[in-house]
């Protein structure tokens, strides 16, 4: 399983390295949280709810500043993904404490995430935040059931190849690629490296943008992976790249 992806001087660690990372002063504002502790407090509320993780994987960047993860969870009855939980945080005030809600997909390893991060803790004094990442997770249930819905319903319309240059080039628009990958994204669309992608859906092509994202660093990453759930309507909303205009078969 390799569904974070790393470069840019980032690099792959287990629990026991995150453990070692150490923690700046705070502030009288500014509090920051050990990245372990936050994987701890994770893990617990997911085992509490009867949940098992599968599988974990996490990243480090800018020396240990910043904290990236995908917890993949064993809890899954379907055939094609597997639920998954991205987590990140830092020690830089650069981003927040956040977690969301992924579809790991079992064929590719791609990964697709929700609309919006559950959490948003800025390092302050004063907030609980084993209740928040309880809470949390009760939210993340409902973000699951989204995804998943959103992304069967991918896979009952088909994309013709006009449509797909379009698109691409809406996505590349919005941000959630850079212009000078929208003929990878079309190769990977027309040309797909799993078969199980063969059939020309919007589903196959979503795991084109994210095949060509494996290649990004976890922050670009992360906001290719929601502008897209944006643009494809995974998060329960209308789609952006779908709009009523006539671009597809």
């Amino acid at each position: 399983m390799n569904g974070l992806m790393l470069h840019c001087g980032s690099k792959y660690v287990g629990r026991e390295e995150i453990a070692m990372v150490p923690t700046p002063g705070g502030t009288a504002s500014w509090h920051p949280v050990p990245h372990y502790d936050i994987i701890t407090m994770v893990s617990k509320a997911v085992e509490s709810r009867g949940w098992t993780i599968a599988n974990e994987q996490y990243g480090l960047g800018r020396d240990g500043a910043k904290l990236f993860g995908v917890m993949r969870l064993g809890n899954s009855n379907h055939p094609e993904w597997s639920r998954a939980i991205g987590l990140r945080n830092s020690h830089d005030m650069t981003i927040a404490v956040g977690l969301a809600a992924g579809l790991n997909c079992v064929v590719c390893d791609n990964l697709c995430f929700g609309a919006s991060t559950v959490i948003t803790r800025r390092h302050t004094s004063g907030i609980d935040l084993t209740g928040l990442i309880s809470g949390a997770l009760d939210t993340l249930v409902e973000e699951f059931i989204t995804l998943e819905l959103e992304a069967d319903n991918l896979k009952l319309y088909d994309v013709t190849h006009d449509a797909a240059r379009i698109a691409t080039v809406r996505a590349a628009e919005a941000g959630a690629i850079p212009s000078c990958d929208i003929i990878e994204v079309l190769n990977e669309f027309e040309h797909p490296r799993h078969e199980e992608f063969a059939a020309p859906s919007r589903w196959s092509f979503l795991n084109a943008f994210t095949e060509v994202s494996k290649k990004y660093s976890p922050a670009r990453a992360d906001v290719c992976q929601r502008k897209l759930t944006r643009l494809f309507g995974l998060d329960g909303q209308p789609s952006i790249l779908w709009d009523g205009q006539a671009i597809d078969a």
